[in-house]
């Protein structure tokens, strides 16, 4: 049956959160149908899965998505329930982690606007891998997976872009094993800080300006540790002259000390 031919299905349905994921409960809205259909190719246009697609085609796409709103720390599924589609982030940003039976958690990856998220469970018909909350309010559009294996059987091109995401993906989470597995704590939050500081950073007289995430739980979350130890290697690199930290803002005083962490052999 081609994409064309496809009826829509009701992919509203999602699995129960696993108990020890210490998250919201999902409530997600579906939006009206009038306020879903606007900018909806727009936003698939920025899909690099999709760039390939005509104008009929995203417009044909959009018709089949349903636009899901979440609200800060709200679950979009939880890691081994069953994958019944992939998401697309309209708005907000939305964060991958892994969590242990303990509760502590691990992310994965940050994604934004333009960024598709568990295309891999859709192709081999597993469970969904990670978990995915919003970090605030967030609007996502889901595309079953019926609809999606059809626009990938209709265009072949669409299934070698999600090879290139996914591959890139497992690049990423090499680079993550390789981290936690070969360097310490104080190395990997250097890391993060000079990662920081040079994509989102904003040149001051005294330094980088930069924002760290909301609470030093999730900051520890990112980097694989616990809030105490990135509180304490927080404190060290202010005292050591290369960081000013007052609250969320932390002005990096000395990009090239901070560099020369990462240099050093760990």
């Amino acid at each position: 049956m081609s994409l064309y031919q496809r009826s829509i299905r009701d992919p509203t349905c999602v699995g129960v959160t696993r108990t020890h994921i210490r998250q919201k409960p999902r409530s997600a809205t579906i939006v009206s149908v009038p306020e879903a259909r606007l900018n909806r190719s727009e936003t698939l246009t920025r899909v690099p899965i999709f760039s390939g697609l005509n104008d009929a085609e995203l417009a044909f796409l959009a018709l089949r998505t349903v636009p899901r709103r979440f609200s800060a720390g709200e679950m979009v599924f939880a890691e081994g329930e069953p994958c019944t589609g992939l998401y697309v982030v309209e708005s907000g940003q939305v964060r991958i982690f892994k969590s242990s039976a303990g509760g502590r958690e691990h992310v994965l990856g940050i994604e934004g606007p333009g960024s598709s998220v568990a295309e891999l469970p859709v192709f081999d018909g597993g469970k969904y891998p990670a978990s995915v909350s919003a970090i605030d309010e967030a609007t996502l559009l889901f595309v079953s997976k019926q609809d999606f294996q059809s626009l990938c059987l209709a265009h072949p091109q669409v299934a070698l872009k999600v090879l290139r995401v996914v591959g890139a993906r497992l690049r990423r989470l090499v680079g993550i094993i390789e981290e936690l597995s070969f360097t310490t704590v104080r190395h990997r939050l250097a890391a993060f800080l000079v990662r920081l500081a040079r994509t989102s950073g904003k040149r001051t007289e005294d330094g980088i300006e930069i924002t760290l995430p909301a609470n030093n739980q999730e900051l520890a979350s990112q980097i694989g540790t616990v809030r105490e130890l990135v509180s304490r290697n927080l404190s060290r690199f202010q005292a050591e002259g290369m960081l000013r930290i007052e609250g969320r803002s932390v002005t990096v005083t000395d990009l090239k000390a901070l560099e020369a962490e990462l240099q050093s052999a760990e």
